[in-house]
């Protein structure tokens, strides 16, 4: 079949890379795709955002199936108006593309089948937030309430934090995202990341990982879109996987089909594992970048008749098989990320960073310039890496990343942390 992937980031890559490797594909195509992309399928230089273009470059290209990598296309109903074409789309309605799109409509879904997740305050005027956030007190989170690529969460640890925080949203730090916002306790725990697909009426449990949001070692500095990720995350066992089903993915499909809008493609639950359970942090509504490219590394079975499941229904009858490895994936930054950067540097020894056991390079934000590797982006490269525990991942990581020759970028030094002292802690 033909397959068009919409996106250019790593998670683009990673899906790319797996779908690439399906005996049911004859044609991949990505648009617009970016250096690394352009490797495993061929690039189209179409802007996602512009769906009567999409749906031009499927009709003239017999595609059969799109699969939509980011979430602004998914807010914005490419999935709808492809539907309408007739063309078939992986992900979810723009209906249903709202548990991302607004925090608050999240938590009008959570009030409405009890699912545990943090009390909050739902706000379009500062005055009023400042008198919430006055009773409320610190540490607490201040978050953008529509879409802010994974950047519009401040968590405060004082009330000048916070107030400080309101005055940039509301004075357009997040453009429109900022508009409205939504107040949240401070919860305690461990975060984790937990992915299903669902097809409206069923579930397919994928996989769960840990993301590191903050851009410096010690998890120190501003929040990021992930400085890197690895999978499984431990915290996520057996009976936690279940809770997690029983008490908030389940409930959630119920009542987006109850609303008659019933939730199709991946559904990416934000966890916080607290002394009495999960509890939802946020959903997004698309795979988790760099969270993707670990749960791509791990995935033994092919990916597309999961995906093509995901639309049709039968996800029932679909069962995937992970490996035992550990994946680990680093991100290497711009200098300067996530504030401003520049792009342009030239990146070079891709090739002997590849060479290392275990290791895939999935490309970000690249773009190529004759033979050429130019960084394009904030998030330039995600070093990833299988092991057979994550210390190992992280050593092919961390070794391969010391193979790149890029002195305008960064990265953190302590992807897998935690991991790390649970697994030291065993020994």
């Amino acid at each position: 079949m033909n397959i068009l992937l919409l996106g250019s980031g790593g998670r683009e890559h990673a899906l790319a890379w797996k779908i690439a490797a399906s005996p049911l594909v004859a044609n991949l195509w990505c648009a617009p795709g970016n250096a690394g992309i352009a490797q495993v399928a061929e690039c189209a230089a179409l802007d996602p955002a512009d769906h009567a273009a999409v749906i031009g470059f499927c009709q003239s290209n017999a595609v059969d199936f799109v699969v939509v990598g980011p979430e602004a296309p998914l807010a914005a109903g490419i999935v709808d108006d492809l539907a309408a074409a007739g063309i078939k789309a992986f992900g979810p309605s723009k209906a249903a593309a709202r548990l991302e799109g607004s925090k608050s409509f999240t938590k009008e879904i959570c009030a409405a089948q009890n699912i545990p997740t943090a009390a909050y305050g739902h706000f379009r005027d500062i005055a009023a937030a400042k008198a919430y956030l006055a009773t409320q007190g610190a540490p607490i989170v201040i978050k953008a309430d529509g879409l802010a690529a994974g950047k519009g969460v401040v968590v405060a640890t004082t009330i000048e934090e916070a107030e400080a925080a309101l005055d940039m949203m509301f004075e357009g730090g997040f453009g429109e995202a900022g508009a409205e916002v939504v107040i949240e306790e401070f919860m305690q725990g461990e975060e984790a990341s937990f992915f299903v697909l669902c097809d409206g009426a069923h579930a397919l449990p994928l996989a769960a990982a840990q993301d590191h949001k903050r851009a410096f070692d010690g998890d120190q500095g501003p929040n990021t879109g992930g400085m890197g990720a690895y999978s499984p995350a431990p915290v996520m066992d057996q009976a936690m996987i279940a809770r997690t089903m029983d008490e908030i993915i389940t409930p959630t499909l119920r009542e987006m089909a109850a609303r008659g809008t019933p939730y199709k493609g991946v559904l990416f639950a934000g966890l916080m594992i607290t002394d009495q359970g999960p509890k939802l942090i946020e959903y997004n509504v698309r795979f988790g970048d760099p969270e993707c490219q670990v749960l791509m590394l791990r995935l033994a079975s092919d990916i597309v008749p999961a995906l093509l499941a995901s639309c049709d229904g039968g996800l029932d009858r679909i069962a995937l098989d992970w490996s035992d490895d550990r994946a680990l994936t680093v991100v290497m930054a711009a200098q300067g990320y996530p504030g401003d950067y520049a792009k342009g540097s030239v990146i070079e020894g891709l090739d002997d960073a590849a060479q290392v056991e275990g290791v895939e390079i999935f490309h970000a934000g690249t773009k190529a310039d004759g033979d050429k590797i130019l960084a394009n982006g904030g998030r330039v490269l995600n070093v990833t890496a299988r092991g057979a525990s994550v210390a190992e991942a992280q050593r092919r990581a961390y070794a391969a990343v010391d193979l790149i020759r890029w002195p305008q970028g960064f990265c953190r030094r302590d992807i897998g942390w935690q991991a790390i002292r649970r697994e030291q802690a065993k020994d």
